[in-house]
């Protein structure tokens, strides 16, 4: 697979477009007598950040989930360029292209960038046997620092352990390596929360530049105001169940609010897809 720093836009862009790059269809997921998902569906198109959202308990977290090989639904398909797809864990969600960014990120802090956006795929030096497991170090971080630039960072010093960098810039490497791995789309789960102003500026604007590169992002997110502000696209999950689908500049925060809560359902659940 090549790396995000060798891969030219060309490469990732489709000529089809109106196609999803991934579609969840009438998802079902139940632990005991409890409902997580009741028909549930998401649509992500190509080079899209598309926002999904829903209040504690909606359903988001056991979506993402089984779109992410984390999991697996019950009932329901699941499409990948329009083709039927199964994930039966995150290793087959990798190699159809897809990437999760958690919240609690999953770095190691005692490493620097370019080990983490590496940590299980590192590359090795040629001309040495395999097992000797000789780490090729300076291409490591020759493509980790390309990857970053393309995001919009600078670092100051590319060997210091992620311990010492910012909160945003931590959050960068993460999406950083999500982006360096996948294809098609990236999930990003509550990447702002617990930022600052300008370190949330960052995160947003790199999730921009993973989308100009060609890979779609799903963003969960609970702020309205952010999701108004980077999405392409929002879908509103309530009670397990898609009740909403709102294009850039259709709505406003009482709008998402309401479609959250109830007050407002833009898509009949007898027309759910």
């Amino acid at each position: 697979m090549k790396q995000a720093a060798e891969r030219g836009p060309d490469e990732v862009e489709r000529t089809d477009v109106t196609t999803p790059v991934l579609e969840a269809v009438d998802l079902r997921r139940s632990f005991g007598s409890v409902e997580a998902l009741r028909g549930a569906s998401l649509t992500v198109k190509p080079r899209e950040v598309v926002a999904l959202i829903g209040d504690n308990g909606a359903g988001k977290s056991t979506l993402v989930r089984c779109l992410s090989g984390a999991d697996r639904p019950d009932s329901g398909r699941i499409l990948v360029d329009g083709g039927p797809a199964e994930f039966d864990s995150p290793v087959a969600a990798r190699a159809q292209g897809i990437e999760t960014l958690y919240q609690d990120l999953a770095v190691a802090t005692d490493l620097d960038a370019a080990t983490n956006m590496f940590l299980g795929r590192e590359l090795y030096k040629a001309g040495f046997p395999r097992f000797l497991h000789v780490l090729d170090k300076a291409r490591m971080r020759k493509e980790s620092d390309t990857v970053m630039r393309s995001l919009g960072v600078e670092m100051r010093d590319a060997r210091i352990p992620v311990r010492s960098l910012s909160g945003g810039q931590r959050q960068i490497v993460a999406v950083a390596r999500a982006v360096t791995w996948a294809k098609r789309v990236v999930f990003m789960d509550e990447p702002t929360a617990a930022l600052g102003v300008r370190q949330r500026a960052l995160v947003l604007d790199a999730i921009r530049r993973v989308r100009d590169h060609g890979i779609s992002v799903v963003l969960v997110s609970h702020n309205m105001p952010e999701v108004l502000e980077v999405a392409d696209r929002v879908e509103v999950l309530r009670l397990g169940r898609r009740v909403a689908r709102f294009d850039k500049g259709e709505a406003s925060v009482n709008d998402l609010v309401g479609a959250m809560t109830g007050a407002l359902v833009t898509e009949p659940e007898d027309e759910q897809s």
